[in-house]
């Protein structure tokens, strides 16, 4: 049997494309946030309490990427932000040639703040740079606490975990120490914001991270 050798990771071009990507983006100023998560964990409901919340201060828009509907894309458009529904034909995440060709039909003139809402599982979206700025996960509570063992490099790869529904914490078994412990051991330099979007607990210390980097030029880093 003839064994063949790789010498570099199959994900070498896409890495090529990203860093080509950002370079562009922070040449324009625009800050892209990679949000990613399993289906269900509420992606589009987290976005949507933070638009309503700084829409007056931050310049937001969203690219929805999706197997096929555009329930999310007209949700968000329906609270004023500019947004745009990105079919991946089946594949189960997007990479920095998929979010070039969005961002290629999407006016993005004025916007301060880039959401990509990749497709909702916690395996492909981890193994894939976007050429965001930043990589943000989002864990609900419902979901379960062992979520860091399982899918360690999600957590390993964001720099950001929301750990959301937490109005519902009273009614999982769901332990939120151990989970920061857990998340903590594989990622050291993450943040960690328990958040509601229902009842707005923790949101603002999301938000003024978010505010955060943009005063501090991240998408010029």
């Amino acid at each position: 049997m003839k064994t063949i050798e790789l010498n570099q990771p199959v994900t070498a071009a896409n890495d090529k494309d990203a860093e080509l990507l950002r370079a562009s983006l922070s040449d324009s100023g625009l800050l892209l946030i990679n949000l990613m998560s399993a289906a269900g964990s509420g992606k589009t409901t987290l976005l949507s309490r933070t638009i309503r919340d700084l829409k007056e201060k931050v310049n937001i828009g969203v690219m929805e990427a999706d197997l096929a509907s555009d329930v999310d894309a007209l949700s968000i458009e329906a609270l004023g932000a500019r947004s745009i529904q990105v079919h991946t034909g089946g594949c189960c995440h997007m990479d920095a040639f998929m979010t070039g060709e969005a961002l290629a039909e999407f006016d993005t003139t004025d916007l301060d703040l880039l959401f990509l809402e990749n497709v909702g599982n916690l395996i492909c979206p981890a193994e894939y740079d976007t050429g965001a700025h930043k990589n943000v996960m989002i864990l609900s509570v419902p979901e379960g606490d062992d979520k860091p063992l399982k899918y360690p490099l999600m957590f390993e790869k964001s720099d950001v975990l929301l750990i959301t529904k937490t109005d519902v914490l009273p009614y999982f078994d769901f332990d939120l120490d151990a989970v920061k412990e857990r998340v903590l051991h594989l990622n050291p330099s993450i943040r960690i914001f328990p958040v509601s979007a229902k009842t707005g607990d923790g949101m603002d210390a999301w938000e003024a991270w978010l505010q955060g980097s943009l005063s501090a030029g991240e998408a010029h880093a």
